[in-house]
């Protein structure tokens, strides 16, 4: 295959990288029967009204399965870390005791949990959509190669096999990461 086809080929493996990743990092965001720092992944802090990521702003411990400690770098930051995690889609109350944030995160019930499944559905849905796009942009570029005579048909042809498998196992990735999450997610 030409070196125009390759590089094709490699960015949109790339891409799909990057979209497992987010993935990844999606699931790790959603709440199961036991705390985990990635939890906090997403939760964006407004200090000094600039959006920050709450793990720019304080350390996360987790000492018991069901509870976090947030130790705020800025003891200032204290309150407004708090209220962020308060307002956050992880559904708890933190309690602050001047030094530190303590997090309980109180057993899920069966229909949280049933909801929980329906966000990882829904991120794993989007992921396999943002693969899939990336797989008919890489086609496209393929086809106006072509078009344009810089490679011949048969390239095309081998590569659209080719990237055919990428996106295979970029969306079978993706269906694992979300079978491991529903049964993280039904664990008692």
């Amino acid at each position: 295959m030409s070196e125009l086809v390759n590089e094709v080929l490699k960015d949109s493996d790339s891409k799909m990288d990057k979209a497992v990743e987010v993935a990844r990092d999606d699931f790790g965001a959603i709440r199961t029967g036991r705390a985990h720092p990635s939890m906090f992944a997403k939760i964006m802090v407004d200090y000094y009204g600039t959006f920050t990521p709450l793990a720019q702003l304080a350390s996360v411990q987790v000492p018991e399965a069901r509870i976090a400690v947030v130790t705020p770098y800025d003891k200032g930051a204290m309150a407004i870390i708090e209220k962020a995690i308060r307002e956050s889609d992880l559904g708890v109350n933190p309690a602050s005791d001047g030094g530190v944030i303590r997090v309980n995160f109180p057993q899920l019930t069966e229909d949280r949990r049933k909801e929980f499944i329906k966000v990882a559905r829904n991120k794993a849905e989007e992921s396999r959509v943002s693969v899939r796009n990336i797989r008919r942009h890489a086609k496209e570029a393929l086809e106006k190669l072509e078009k344009d005579g810089k490679v011949g048909k048969d390239d095309v042809a081998r590569a659209e096999k080719e990237l055919d498998k990428h996106t295979s196992a970029h969306v079978a990735k993706i269906d694992d990461l979300l079978k491991h999450k529903e049964t993280e997610l039904l664990e008692v």
